[in-house]
């Protein structure tokens, strides 16, 4: 029964039924027209929208929190390809046959232990993103889950069964020779009339009319539509912008792609807006590089900056309370600060490096976070996401002398805090 005549007989009523549905008709991934596992082709194929629609959705939603990476490798793992009876991960515990082996099976369950950490820890919208991936996909299968065509899996190889009073191994006899055929007529018919003595020519070849090409697709014009909406809404933003506090240049870039995500799926429907796609891909690499390097704003500018800080204080009245670039490296170096008083600092980087370099006898109270990369904070080390050491030090001499209470973060990069001579 097909896809169309299912849900015509057993419309799916609710979420268990979707669910169960999904299941029981889960897009194949086809070994043509994919670009790495098929599994966009395969969604594409399976509700009859563009391919290049849902490789665009996975690749922008990639950039926040890796979701769409961990939505891509779930449906390699879940996906059959169109010749085989069962996905990857099913066939590893043996609930059936798979082309792809039991160690790259491994290595992508790997994989995806991995992204999901990233996913589910992710400050930048990765579990909302997964979460919001998720139900598109639930309410594309309630909406068209009768639309695409369904790949049913490959037949078994099987044995031929011996007809009934033949033995296994029985020889098999040969047919009895025929007449031979005669080159010659008959002594009755000397004049060659009999039809097997006939010698006629080939008839000529039936000459082909060429097909008419086919008749050109008139252009859509939701490309162009998006394209205009994207410029006015961009436009009005950037001149709400200086009285706005909200929009900073992240918010604006997402609004923007929002406006063209919506025409690549209106386009999607009509078999238009696929020039979209080169605007969306670097406002999607745009709108990641604003949202690692908004630090918030600055006390002395009131915005993030670009750029290298290099700083060296000599007295505790010249340590500023908050260094802060939006993308760039900040250099502290609180090793020419006097022996006794207390510095308390923050020093905040969007996109880029945080070092600083404290006495060797001071106390040291500081906290270093990272949202993706690396800390090195007074000998303790973390490399993860997010990843945070919070330690007191009281230096070579113990306790006592210069006070620094330090608070290190970068959204994306690397924070060290070390001693010096």
């Amino acid at each position: 029964m097909s896809g169309t005549q299912r849900q015509q007989t057993h419309p799916l009523a609710g979420a268990e039924d979707t669910l169960k549905d999904f299941w029981n008709s889960r897009p194949r991934r086809p070994r043509r027209g994919r670009k790495i596992a098929g599994v966009a082709a395969a969604i594409a194929n399976r509700y009859s929208i563009d391919p290049v629609l849902v490789r665009v959705v996975l690749v922008v939603s990639a950039f926040f929190g890796g979701a769409g990476l961990m939505i891509y490798l779930f449906g390699w793992l879940f996906f059959p390809e169109e010749n085989d009876n069962e996905a990857p991960f099913p066939a590893m515990i043996g609930r059936g046959r798979s082309s792809t082996g039991w160690f790259f099976t491994l290595l992508l369950c790997g994989v995806l232990f991995g992204v999901s950490l990233w996913t589910f820890n992710s400050e930048g919208g990765g579990l909302l993103g997964a979460a919001m991936l998720v139900a598109a996909l639930f309410m594309l299968h309630r909406s068209r889950a009768g639309l695409g065509q369904e790949t049913p899996p490959a037949p078994q190889p099987t044995m031929p069964l011996p007809s009934v009073g033949m033995e296994m191994n029985s020889p098999v006899m040969p047919a009895p020779p025929g007449p031979e055929p005669r080159n010659s007529p008959p002594a009755w018919d000397p004049l060659g009339a009999a039809p097997f003595a006939w010698d006629l020519p080939d008839p000529a070849p039936v000459k082909k009319e060429p097909e008419p090409p086919a008749p050109r697709r008139p252009r859509s014009r939701v490309g162009g539509i998006t394209f205009g909406a994207a410029l006015a809404v961009g436009g009005a933003l950037v001149l709400l912008a200086p009285q706005v506090s909200w929009l900073t240049p992240g918010h604006i870039t997402g609004l923007v792609l929002a406006v063209i995500g919506l025409g690549m799926v209106g386009g999607s429907f009509v078999r238009g807006g696929r020039g979209l796609i080169g605007l969306a891909v670097p406002l999607a690499l745009a709108g990641f590089v604003f949202t690692n390097t908004d630090t918030g704003p600055v006390a002395s500018t009131g915005r993030p900056e670009w750029g290298n800080t290099v700083v060296r204080p000599t007295s505790v009245e010249a340590v500023q309370g908050v260094y802060s670039v939006g993308g760039g490296t900040v250099d502290l170096d609180l090793t020419a600060l006097p022996d006794t008083g207390t510095v308390s600092t923050s020093v905040t980087v969007g996109l880029g490096n945080i070092s600083v370099i404290v006495p060797p006898n001071a106390d040291v109270q500081v906290t270093c976070d990272a949202g993706l990369g690396a800390v090195e904070c007074l000998g303790q080390e973390q490399n993860a996401t997010d990843a945070h050491v919070n330690t007191v030090d009281y230096g070579a001499d113990g306790q006592g002398g210069l006070k620094i209470y330090l608070d290190a973060r970068v959204n994306s990069g690397t924070v060290e805090v070390r001693r010096g001579n």
